[in-house]
């Protein structure tokens, strides 16, 4: 009787104990900067019970509310035009002309590329040029910020917080550090990866473009492309250019932009 007791009294201290443990999913969602600091608290305190070291726990106590960030994610609007005027808005024509220029000058390094990932340049480059203007673009918002902002705003918050595990994971490897300047999504690099993109398929310093356009392509062979397989809408490589965007718009973008550099000559950005 007593030892039935003992064991009683101990389940319920260890459900009273588990109970009041902080965890992600009882970190409130909000949308609005009023409990970004204690959602922060509750979240570190969870990614500390999953390995999550010192210096990332030390870097996502300091972030701050990104609002430029959720303005930003409130407003994607380029992503409704049609295919000629999201050409238009986004300087196809500059893309294509200068992507075939950097096709040539570059021969040797997307010569590489193709051989190691069967991954043509026309594609690469469109990515390069459409994410940050070859690499003049990259973004000015503290990534950290913005991914956290992200992962406990409400619109969206199972997808960002993966993002901010794998965050807080590179901030640890010292890849990126708590200061690290992105997009408004949080996007780093020539090529612009989010941190679970950069965990799996990251080759090196993605500020470096050569390493940004090896990570590309090793995203875009990972995710189904065969080499010396067309990549238009309706054919076979096209399901890895989905797979980088999932914005309709986009991919057809990318691949005609693509097809245009690869086949240089011709009116660019014309279809």
């Amino acid at each position: 009787m007593i030892k039935g007791r003992t064991v009683a009294t101990a389940v319920i201290g260890a459900t009273a104990l588990l109970l009041s443990l902080p965890s992600a999913e009882a970190a409130q969602c909000g949308s609005s900067p009023a409990g970004f600091e204690a959602w922060k608290r509750e979240f570190s305190a969870e990614a500390q019970g999953k390995g999550i070291g010192p210096t990332a726990i030390g870097a996502l106590m300091q972030a701050n509310y990104a609002s430029a960030t959720i303005a930003a994610d409130r407003g994607q609007r380029s992503f409704s035009l049609s295919l000629d005027q999201f050409l238009a808005k986004r300087g196809a024509t500059t893309i294509v002309a200068k992507g075939r220029q950097l096709k040539q000058s570059q021969a040797a390094l997307f010569a590489s590329i193709q051989q190691r990932y069967g991954v043509p340049p026309g594609p690469l480059i469109a990515i390069w040029g459409m994410e940050t203007g070859f690499g003049s673009q990259r973004g000015n918002q503290n990534m950290l910020s913005s991914i956290a902002t992200l992962a406990y705003d409400c619109r969206r918050p199972e997808f960002f917080t993966d993002q901010l595990y794998a965050a807080l994971k590179l901030i640890d490897r010292g890849t990126l550090s708590g200061s690290t300047r992105g997009s408004m999504h949080g996007e780093v690099g020539q090529t612009q990866f989010m941190p679970k993109n950069i965990l799996a398929y990251g080759t090196g310093n993605l500020e470096v473009a050569a390493n940004a356009l090896n990570s590309t392509a090793n995203f875009l062979k990972a995710h189904g492309w065969r080499a010396g397989a067309g990549y238009q809408p309706g054919e076979p490589n096209f399901a890895a250019i989905e797979a980088w965007n999932a914005a309709g718009v986009y991919q057809k973008a990318i691949a005609l932009m693509g097809r245009q550099i690869d086949e240089g000559g011709g009116a660019a950005a014309s279809r």
